[in-house]
């Protein structure tokens, strides 16, 4: 069964992935071991797949590193959950597949074990059933395919994207400019 980890409001990029262990003065491999090292050294050793993170409002705030969201998709979370996400953290985070739901769980005691269906929009504490925010269905769909890249590589387009039998068959080589020849 999934764990619930409650962290408090404001989680900045720096605690989730503190500067000196950055991707440029380490592997990419190490990442996996650095969430909140500074913060809840326990996290990185204890945390399994389908564990759920829930914050207070604007988690992810701080800079735009992306390997603080990284870091975070290497633990393969159900999801993370928060009232809010600052927006470059929750672009960031999207574009990596990591499932982001806007509510507040921290009303659950730290380390409950719960059942996430983001599906039915349901978290599961103990004999109490959340209700969960539906997730766009942007968000639903990058996340599904377990990321933008994954999704375009998939779908041979962004997810919204209109796609005719025009455009369809442009690529970057045989698209027009509007550039004057030199």
């Amino acid at each position: 069964m999934a764990r619930l980890w409650i962290f408090g409001t404001d989680v900045n990029t720096d605690l989730i992935v503190p500067g000196r262990h950055a991707p440029y003065m380490n592997s990419n491999a190490d990442l996996r071991r650095v969430p909140f090292i500074e913060l809840r050294p326990e996290f990185a050793e204890q945390v399994a797949p389908g564990d759920v993170l829930a914050a207070g409002p604007n988690f992810g705030c701080g800079s735009s590193r992306e390997y603080a969201a990284l870091a975070l998709r290497l633990c393969d979370l159900g999801a993370i959950v928060a009232p809010s996400f600052a927006s470059i953290f929750f672009r960031n985070a999207v574009n990596l597949g990591i499932p982001l739901v806007e509510a507040d769980l921290r009303q659950l005691p730290d380390g409950t074990e719960v059942t996430l269906d983001l599906d039915a929009g349901r978290l599961t504490a103990a004999d109490e059933v959340l209700q969960l925010p539906a997730q766009g269905p942007f968000v639903r769909d990058v996340c599904n395919a377990g990321g933008l890249v994954n999704y375009v590589r998939q779908h041979g387009h962004l997810p919204g994207e209109v796609v005719t039998t025009a455009n369809a068959a442009t690529t970057p080589e045989t698209t027009p400019t509007t550039e004057a020849p030199a």
